[in-house]
This record gives C-alpha cells, structure tokens and sequence, in this order.
C-alpha cells in the first residue's frame, strides 16, 4: 500500500517531549541515533507513556552541509515530571503550523521529499520558520525501503 505524499498544510496541538538537544552537522547525524533508545530507557524508568514515535526536531538547517544547526531528538510522552534532574530534557512546544508529507523509503532519497515541500511552500507562498520535524513512522535499518518518515516543515 503506497501512502499519499502529496504535501498538506496542517496544524498540530501541543506535544509533551523527552528530548536530547546538540549542535552538529549533516554528516554527523548518523551519530544521533542510538539516543532515541536512550530516551525510550528514560521514559521507562520515570514511568511515562510513549505518546508517539521518535522525531527529529532540526532549527536552523540551511541547506548548507557544512553549517551547523540544532538537533533535538525527541520521544513524546504523556507528562512532564515536575522535579526531573536527568541527563535530558523536557519541553512542552506550543501549536506547530506546517506543511507536511510522508515519505516512504530510504533516506537516501529523503532530499526529494524536501524538494516537494519546498516547491509546494514556494507556488503557496508560505514561509518557512527555519524548524522542520521528521517523525519516524517506521525505520528499518535492515529493509530502508520500507522506512516511513512524516516530515513536517514548519511555516508562519
């Protein structure tokens, strides 16, 4: 079954996050994903619900290999412990206005995706924010054709 990956204009309420935040750089990214495990081990030991998959929050990322940007990798959960004092963080976003779509397949291939939605943002005429989500529906190390990533690109 092939999912619509037409691009959508959506708003989504406000999530509660456990989230690990660093500066870094495309080519570093590959380092990142053992955290979500991390935060899943985290949730656990507080107690706390999963609430959704694992996203990738990025701010600031240009475009430009070589910049460094924000990367929030974060597991939403159903509260914010009041006297946390862990070696992450939490943060509860406020609504979150994008145009999203899914993209199916490995990530190697994801650029197109964006290229979609920034053509879409273009003939729109929205603005981006400089705050893109990627929520891992489905990732598959092993088959990457049949990861399904939801990327959100945040707009005004």
């Amino acid at each position: 079954m092939q999912t619509d990956n037409t691009p959508k204009l959506r708003e989504f309420q406000p999530i509660n996050f456990l989230f690990h935040r660093a500066e870094t750089k495309v080519t570093e990214l590959i380092n990142f994903i053992p955290v979500a495990k991390d935060l899943f081990k985290e949730a656990v030991r507080l107690n706390l619900h999963v609430s959704g998959p694992v996203h990738w929050h990025y701010t600031g990322f240009t475009g430009d290999e070589s910049q460094t940007f924000t990367l929030e990798v974060a597991l939403p959960v159903d509260q914010i412990p009041a006297d946390y004092d862990g070696q992450f963080h939490f943060k509860r976003t406020e609504k979150f206005k994008c145009v999203t779509l899914t993209h199916e397949g490995g990530w190697t291939e994801i650029p197109q995706s964006y290229g979609k939605l920034m053509r879409f943002m273009d003939e729109q005429q929205l603005q981006p924010i400089g705050v893109t989500r990627e929520l891992y529906v489905n990732a598959d190390f092993v088959n990457p054709e049949a990861n399904v990533t939801e990327i959100q690109m945040g707009i005004k």
